[in-house]
């Protein structure tokens, strides 16, 4: 491992600056995935959280509905 360390320290001396940032945003990538990988859901909490908001979303969904609604029926009127 440590060659392929040296390796890619070689190549990275090489690269400008636009291609560094690439690298950079790949590492984080890479590491973001594994954190990911790893995660949990725990399904108890995410139908609670589900229940909680259930009614807030439904609510929201229908005001939007209506003024979508309304939008259409002003539309009709030109």
């Amino acid at each position: 491992m440590v060659v392929l360390k040296e390796l890619l320290a070689k190549e990275l001396e090489n690269l400008n600056e636009e291609q560094l940032r690439q690298v950079a945003d790949f590492l984080a990538f890479i590491k973001f995935r594994d954190r990911a990988a790893s995660w949990k859901i725990d399904e108890t909490q995410m139908t609670a959280l589900y229940s909680e908001f259930a009614d807030e979303d439904r609510r929201l969904a229908e005001e939007g509905l209506n003024e979508y609604t309304d939008l259409l029926r002003q539309e009709d009127l030109k």
